[in-house]
């Protein structure tokens, strides 16, 4: 359940921004602000996870109060102009909504914000270090399988396929991709699709909606690339 914070100077928007979150069960609402100064109140005094924030408010606008945070709550701007997109951006907000927003697409968003909070929860509990192999059950028999030469792995309905580096073909065994998703080591692979997971390691480039593993070419969703980027250490980004 991720706690949120709802700040707009206008009532009615701050109304439907309120009726949007009680639909969706991962989200509880702590509180309603009309401006910054409430909201500073509200994070000085509870823990807040994801914030749904307006722009033009009188006073301080929504960009001068995430720039004043030091260690800012996701962010998801709401707002009735386009312009302020890019720059909203370049502060690392999740999404950017521009009003009229229809539930569907304050759902994705949501969504969005759900998967970042996921991982970084994921991220918070992993202590022990993983092992660097694994057994598999594959041609009538346990097959072990060495974390490192996993390229990506694809899922099959009920089967997944392993690609290994330098193998002729991959290892086929009856095991669900979510399955095979628990047993690798978190931050060293990520799901890019509903089909497919990769090494990290591994990825030869990205473009657009491909990812390459050497010639490979890997499907990369709009679900799962934006924390793909999150997970990609800026540094190593020129």
């Amino acid at each position: 359940m991720m706690r949120c914070l709802a700040i707009d100077d206008e009532t009615l928007a701050l109304d439907l921004l309120e009726d949007n979150i009680r639909q969706i069960p991962f989200l509880h609402l702590v509180k309603r602000c009309k401006n910054a100064y409430e909201a500073i109140e509200v994070l000085q005094k509870e823990e807040i996870d994801l914030i749904f924030l307006d722009i033009q408010m009188p006073g301080i606008t929504g960009l001068q109060f995430l720039k004043s945070l030091k260690s800012p709550p996701m962010v998801i701007f709401i707002t009735a102009y386009k312009e302020h997109a890019l720059e909203s951006f370049n502060l690392d907000v999740l999404d950017y909504l521009v009003k009229p927003v229809s539930f569907e697409r304050f759902l994705k968003a949501s969504n969005k914000a759900l998967d970042y909070y996921n991982l970084k929860q994921k991220l918070v509990h992993t202590s022990s270090p993983a092992a660097d192999f694994i057994f598999v059950n594959a041609e009538y028999s346990l097959v072990k399988i060495t974390i490192a030469d996993i390229s990506y792995v694809e899922g099959l309905k009920d089967y997944i396929k392993i690609h290994l580096v330098n193998a002729v073909k991959p290892v086929i065994t009856r095991m669900s991709l979510k399955g095979i998703e628990e047993k690798l080591p978190f931050g060293k692979f990520f799901r890019i699709h509903k089909s497919f997971i990769i090494s990290i390691d591994k990825i030869t480039s990205i473009r657009k909606n491909r990812l390459f593993i050497k010639e490979t070419e890997l499907p990369l969703s709009d679900l799962y690339k934006d924390n793909l980027y999150k997970i990609i250490s800026p540094e190593n980004i020129i």
